[in-house]
């Protein structure tokens, strides 16, 4: 069974997605990496760090290509729904994009970025969260190459970086010299430098409305990171994750805790909540979310709560509130409830 560990990172769908693009089977992957061959077919899985390296070295040495970041930045594609890079992609510019990845970036990998900014220049720096183990030299250059992949993919053009550095250069040079169009030098930081100009550059998918839609679960989740959870919160957490895959059992997000059932229970009844109540209330807040601040449909509604056909929502939802969906949509809105990032159970 995976160890879970602390701070752990999310395994999503994008991880399906970029094998599938780079031509690896999933569970030939996972057994060179000694993870569950299940994995990344579970609801929300999380690794901690020794587990994404070595997961990180089984892609690479699947893959057999000595280019092999080259070949991962060209493969990533934007209809890759992961969070930080959704987030990065619905900015104005590479400069708002770069610091939203600065702040959710530990949600999905163990490292930070920071963002420093100049009269003339906007550089992105990389560290990594732990001393040990280092990270692997192709994980850094991908890293590297992905902050310029990131500016091509929102501007639609051959943006170019002024500057990139890092401790350990790769072996040979010119390929990614000829990927940067920039040369890559040996420095004290990892670190890409891209004229102010560029990093100011308007990013064609650019969409406000859709980051203040995803925004909150982001920040909640960071949130979970960087304070101690009550159970109540990670169960919250573990549905906001996996409701849409139809993760609605208390016996499924339990697995998920890595917890008995029993515990499970245990632990939620001497927070004084239920785990219904924790269902009931995650529920209730996201269905308002999206009425309010999306133009989704009530039956992709009813999906992404994990109810299995569109009455069953209907039917909870006046149950909640005494109202309808289409009450809510229109603005005749009942009593307010638990807020999307109001945590459950508390």
């Amino acid at each position: 069974m995976l160890t879970v560990q602390t701070p752990s990172y999310a395994l999503d769908t994008t991880w399906r997605t970029l094998l599938k693009d780079l031509g690896l089977t999933p569970a030939n992957v996972l057994r060179r990496a000694g993870l569950a061959d299940d994995l990344l077919q579970q609801p929300s899985a999380r690794i901690g760090t020794m587990e994404y390296y070595r997961l990180w070295n089984a892609v690479e040495a699947e893959t057999a290509d000595p280019l092999f970041p080259i070949r991962l930045c060209e493969a990533v594609r934007s209809e890759s729904f992961l969070p930080p890079l959704f987030a990065a992609l619905c900015s104005p510019n590479l400069l708002m994009a770069a610091r939203r990845i600065a702040r959710y970036k530990a949600l999905i990998a163990p490292m930070r970025l920071d963002v420093v900014e100049s009269a003339g220049s906007v550089a992105i720096e990389l560290s990594w969260l732990d001393a040990e183990p280092a990270p692997p030299q192709s994980l850094i250059v991908m890293e590297l190459l992905f902050c310029v992949t990131l500016a091509r993919m929102g501007t639609r053009e051959r943006v170019c970086p002024i500057e990139v550095t890092t401790t350990m250069p790769p072996s040979p040079l010119a390929p990614y010299e000829t990927f940067l169009g920039a040369r890559l030098q040996r420095g004290a930081k990892h670190r890409v430098v891209f004229a102010r100009e560029d990093a100011m550059r308007p990013f064609l998918t650019s969409n406000e409305s859709m980051w203040s839609t995803f925004e909150p679960e982001l920040r909640r989740r960071l949130a979970d990171l960087e304070g101690p959870a009550t159970t109540a919160q990670r169960v919250r957490a573990a549905l906001l994750e996996g409701l849409p895959s139809g993760l609605v059992t208390m016996e499924a997000v339990a697995r998920k805790l890595v917890l008995s059932k029993r515990t499970l229970q245990r632990r939620i009844d001497a927070e004084g909540t239920s785990y219904q109540e924790i269902l009931k209330q995650t529920r209730e807040a996201l269905a308002r979310h999206y009425l309010e601040k999306t133009a989704l449909p009530a039956a992709e509604i009813s999906f992404l709560l994990g109810f299995d056909e569109p009455n069953s929502f209907y039917r909870a939802f006046r149950t909640w509130t005494g109202t309808t969906p289409d009450s809510v949509r229109h603005g005749q809105n009942a009593a307010p409830t638990n807020r999307l990032d109001a945590p459950a159970g508390g």
